[in-house]
């Protein structure tokens, strides 16, 4: 049941709180907050405790990551004292001022929550929640806080104003869950009274289209029972949030949505007839559009699916070709998954013209395309004669419906026609972190703090797949080049074809077929043939190291005594020379402390037993704690692969042979 709390304002937004005398009682700006009860003792924490001390971590580390992209969350801290945070502020309201809002959010909790363990704090532009159980992998957006202005439209207005509202909300719902920074606002007249009615929508970033939806759905459905007939009102929710307001209160923009003309004050109310006309027939009118365009739309599907089908050379498709055909048709059904014609992808790649074409791997081609609309996508043409290719081809399916995350590439649908597999994703304008990080004119473009925003990014996914997604996952090649970056230089893992599914409660396998690229392979998967999620943390760790030192783990490339990077780090770890690694493009002007956290960080994921190594909690936690002191490394895998050790002549045996042969796969995962 969703917690409520109902303020009445008499303006659009709060006063700034005054200026007291000294000793005066400070004035707290939250909107308004909610607390777990004092009387519960299990829902507070003491002053000294784990727990504290993680909440102190996160109050200092959410402000200052929102402060870049409006949006923070993270579980900071080891169980059972883990404190689980989310920090979200308005998206015209950015950097400093968003960072200063959520700070007082922070301390406005201690004021008004006391050492309460469950706190959401409402701030005018941003608002928090903390808590010590794990509400960040669902989308719940209770507790709920509805405020409304109290004057009101005339009498005999309400029902047409409140069906305008309605409209409005529904409009900029529409938009704000389509776009990825899930925020819209928009514009509506309302003649009778003569007035303007602005609207604002907006979900946390992390939830998906449906998820963002669903949220601002059942927002909205509130809205008559609490703010009728009203001028301005809210209802703002942890995860998602609808304002509206007689007078403008965010910064415009120039893709607002306009549902009918704005009304000009200077021009009194000899155009009020004309407006009102207006006003009820431009509604109409785009709702019959709309049904019209459904219809087409729906029947355009359904004679495409029918085509596919009949399109496809039966006699040469198999019988997992065709069950993998039904899974589908029940994905698109279930998710933002589509179907695509072979038409239709060849004309948005120019024929697959070579102009178009972004890389070449063992598994087929990546080419660059653009739906009609404009949309941008990336198409992974899958080779005929890939032996693996079906199966891979299969398991992305198969999670598509299971992985929604910020950090992970969106797949947005599959073209299956005849001889022809091909996978269409969101386009990632920067292409892969390979790109950057051993290129030493690109490598510069990435500074420290964009470095480790990319290895947070990384954490956060690899953790969702791990620990927040409905089922478990382990994504088996985690690597420099299967990390997409946006137009922002934000992380997505991308690639699952290689990926693993396990039930919530298991945690290991076993497998006679080792998939992997070459140095990001854990020892007890290349050898053993069992993998985990420790597996995924150790590929982590080498990644970490990568994007550190700016050096390639893969290969045969001399560190100092070794021909691998985990061993050349953990040397220059026990003589205290870490810094002798650090991309000398970085270089003297970057945040020791953290560097060399990260360096620690990586070393102990790389650990060579499985059991040694962190979860993805924990490295989270680490990544994002301050003045936590880490447990010490031990020796790596592969530290023994030295020099020294090679023989001379090409022995098929010992260590040498061990490191030279566990290339498995090429260097694309096949």
């Amino acid at each position: 049941m969703l917690a409520l709390l109902l303020l009445l304002v008499p303006a659009s937004s709060l006063p700034a709180p005054a200026s007291g005398d000294e000793g005066a009682v400070p004035v707290i700006n939250a909107f308004s907050h909610f607390c777990s009860p004092t009387s519960d003792a299990d829902g507070l924490y003491q002053p000294n405790s784990t727990f504290a001390a993680n909440l102190a971590s996160m109050s200092a580390v959410l402000p200052k990551n929102a402060s870049a992209s409006g949006f923070s969350a993270g579980a900071f801290g080891r169980a059972p004292d883990t404190a689980y945070g989310l920090a979200l502020c308005r998206w015209d309201y950015t950097g400093d001022d968003c960072g200063a809002c959520l700070s007082r959010a922070f301390k406005d909790a201690v004021n008004l929550c006391g050492r309460s363990k469950d706190v959401t704090i409402y701030h005018d532009q941003c608002h928090i929640r903390f808590y010590d159980q794990d509400y960040l992998a669902g989308a719940v957006n209770s507790p709920e806080s509805v405020a409304s202005n109290m004057n009101n439209v005339s009498r005999g207005n309400v029902a047409a104003f409140d069906g305008l509202v309605t409209r409005l909300a529904n409009a900029v719902a529409d938009r704000a869950s389509n776009v990825s920074g899930r925020y819209a606002t928009g514009q509506a007249g309302f003649p009778p009274d003569k007035i303007n009615v602005y609207g604002l929508a907006q979900c946390t970033p992390d939830l998906t289209t449906a998820q963002c939806q669903a949220c601002l759905a059942a927002i909205i459905k509130q809205m008559p029972k609490f703010l009728s007939g009203r001028v301005g009102g809210r209802i703002l929710g942890v995860r998602c949030a609808v304002r509206y307001e007689k007078d403008i209160f965010f910064t415009t923009t120039g893709d607002m949505v306009t549902l009918t003309p704005l009304l000009d004050p200077s021009k009194g109310s000899s155009n009020t007839h004309t407006l009102w006309i207006v006003a009820i027939a431009v509604p109409i009118t785009v709702l019959l559009c709309g049904f019209l365009a459904c219809f087409m739309w729906m029947r355009r599907r359904r004679r495409r699916v029918t085509n596919l089908s009949g399109r496809v050379n039966i006699p040469t498709m198999s019988m997992e070709m065709e069950q993998v055909l039904k899974l589908w048709k029940i994905e698109e059904s279930d998710s933002e998954f589509s179907l695509y014609d072979f038409d239709q992808i060849a004309d948005a790649t120019r024929n697959f013209s070579n102009d178009y074409k972004l890389g070449q791997g063992g598994f087929g081609a990546v080419y660059r395309g653009e739906l009609p609309g404009g949309l941008e996508v990336a198409i992974k043409r899958l080779s005929t004669c890939s032996v693996q290719g079906l199966m891979e081809f299969k398991t992305e399916i198969q999670l598509i419906a299971k992985l929604q995350h910020t950090n992970l590439v969106r797949l947005l649908g599959c073209c299956l026609q005849a001889e022809e597999k091909m996978l269409i994703y969101e386009y990632m304008h920067n292409k892969s972190l390979d790109c950057f990080i051993f290129d030493s004119a690109k490598g510069a473009i990435l500074n420290w703090e964009r470095r480790f925003r990319i290895i947070d990014g990384i954490a956060q996914g690899l953790l969702y797949m791990h620990k927040h997604s409905r089922l478990r996952v382990i994504h088996r090649d985690l690597k420099a080049s299967n990390i997409l970056l946006d137009r922002d230089m934000n992380p997505k893992i991308s690639d699952f074809g290689l990926a693993r599914i396990f039930c919530s409660n298991v945690t290991e396998a076993n497998t006679t077929r080792v998939v992997g690229t070459h140095g990001y392979i854990a020892p007890e998967y290349a050898s053993e043939g069992l993998f985990s999620t420790k597996s995924d943390v150790f590929s982590f760790g080498v990644l970490l190291l990568e994007i550190i030192s700016g050096k390639r783990t893969a290969g045969f490339y001399q560190y100092g005594k070794f021909f691998n990077l985990t061993g050349y780090a953990y040397q220059l770890w026990q003589e205290a020379k870490w810094h002798e690694m650090v991309d000398q493009v970085l270089g003297v002007d970057y945040p020791v402390t953290e560097v060399m956290k990260c360096v620690q960080v990586a070393l102990l994921c790389v650990q060579d037993s499985a059991d040694d190594r962190p979860s993805m909690s924990d490295v989270v936690a680490m990544l994002s704690g301050e003045g936590l002191t880490l447990p010490e490394p031990r020796q790596p895998a592969y530290f023994n692969v030295r020099l020294s050790s090679l023989p001379e002549s090409n022995s098929s045996f010992g260590e040498s042979s061990y490191i030279s042969n566990v290339a498995l796969t090429d260097e694309d995962g096949r």
